[in-house]
């Protein structure tokens, strides 16, 4: 099946078209403005592509999700909750947090095009941070895109020992507590199965796509503030 080129209408094909290899490559093209990333987001379509590309659209077959209640917590990740003296906010800096995910040498992804189209999903408030702190100093966070009872993770980082996870932890309970549902983790790797994410059939995560993106989470759950571990 041909590769789809997107044009200057605000569409995608079918998710289910994706090529299998690669895996889930959809279509070429287009541009990163808000509206055709939130489009893109809504039918499970995301961008990922490297400095020397074109734009590329994805929706992998088998899909990457987090269960926000099925957080890895082992006995040696809680020994170190119990002892680190990290703060957990949000939207706190939303900038710093997707600076510090491109600075990572494994995230080439995040160009400047990248950079400035996420900066304005979080200006227009589709787009939050989850940022770690030890003593004032930005030490790690994550960051990605809120479609309801959905969060759609993008990308994290860690300068000091388990600083994303702990974010990612405090952030789980967190939108738990505010109504939210799923964590999509696109694809999976070892670092996120290792925090509790599974993979599950593309057509079984595009079917739950409505309910979750029209489930409502409470009106303050991305509002600015610090969040605790439990």
């Amino acid at each position: 099946m041909p590769l789809y080129a997107l044009d200057d209408v605000l569409t995608f094909p079918d998710p289910l078209d994706a090529l299998d290899d690669p895996n889930g490559l959809l279509a070429i093209g287009g541009d990163l403005s808000a509206e055709r990333l939130l489009v893109a987001y809504q039918q499970g379509i995301f961008p990922w592509f490297g400095d020397d590309e074109p734009i590329l659209w994805w929706s992998p077959d088998p899909r990457a999700v987090l269960n926000p209640h099925q957080f890895n917590a082992n006995r040696s990740f809680k020994k170190f909750l119990n002892k680190c003296d990290y703060q957990v906010t949000i939207n706190t800096d939303f900038a710093g947090v997707v600076q510090g995910c491109a600075n990572n040498h494994d995230e080439t992804w995040i160009t400047e095009q990248m950079i400035g189209a996420y900066r304005q999903l979080h200006q227009l408030g589709f787009a939050h941070s989850i940022e770690v702190w030890q003593n004032s100093h930005l030490i790690g966070g994550l960051y990605g895109v809120a479609q309801g009872a959905l969060f759609c993770g993008e990308s994290m980082f860690s300068l000091q020992s388990n600083a994303s996870k702990i974010g990612l932890y405090a952030f789980c309970h967190h939108f738990i507590r505010h109504g939210g549902k799923l964590i999509d983790c696109q694809v999976l790797n070892d670092h996120t199965a290792s925090l509790g994410a599974i993979e599950i059939p593309r057509i079984q995560y595009l079917s739950q796509l409505p309910q979750l993106q029209t489930a409502l989470v409470a009106a303050n759950c991305y509002h600015q503030q610090s969040i605790q571990y439990d």
